[in-house]
């Protein structure tokens, strides 16, 4: 049975596979236009390029436009205890430590396919480690995702633009006859 989790999974992997034929070229650093509290500049402008290669702009505004890295720069500061912060923020040190190490240059240097072939890597690694029942250390990409996809399905474009927006429980009509509605609802 599919799950939420394993569906937001599975559109990673579709945009993974998008940005690797190059529709996720945008995916590039830009001026931070916005002050980050518990990131540093570095680690925002590069939060910024991950989130915009998870969530990209395409007919709908992507995690950058959304507003994501704020919310989770937020997060962080405000909501998350401390051993969360460690895992997120070494995690992105890890990314730019691999970019250098395989590619001579900080993540948001790369080419966008070498940036998606790192995430890929990450995603591949997590997937081990959920697998391995032995395993008690959680990876910092799962981790990553879940605050980019909760923080661009929060926002006000991932709401009403992205998903479909129908309030419920809908309209309020007071005052409707009997007649009008028929028998009541019961629920057990």
């Amino acid at each position: 049975m599919l799950n939420r989790r394993d569906a937001i999974r599975g559109g990673l992997a579709l945009t993974v596979a998008a940005a690797a034929t190059g529709w996720a070229g945008a995916a590039t650093a830009s001026a931070l236009t916005w002050t980050p509290t518990a990131l540093t500049l570095d680690q925002a402008h590069l939060l910024e390029v991950v989130a915009e290669l998870i969530i990209p702009a395409t007919d709908t505004p992507g995690a950058r436009a959304a507003g994501v890295p704020q919310f989770i720069d937020r997060a962080l500061a405000n909501y998350y205890d401390k051993a969360q912060v460690e895992q997120l923020v070494g995690g992105l040190t890890r990314m730019d430590a691999d970019a250098r190490a395989a590619h001579g240059s900080v993540f948001t240097a790369l080419t966008s396919q070498q940036q998606v072939e790192l995430l890929t890597t990450y995603e591949q690694e997590a997937i081990t480690l959920r697998t391995q029942a032995s395993s008690q250390k959680n990876h910092f990409f799962p981790v990553l995702e879940d605050m980019v996809t909760v923080g661009y399905f929060t926002s006000e474009p991932g709401a009403t633009v992205a998903l479909q927006y129908d309030p419920v429980p809908g309209a309020y009509h007071g005052c409707v006859p009997l007649a009008e509605i028929g028998r009541a609802w019961a629920t057990r």
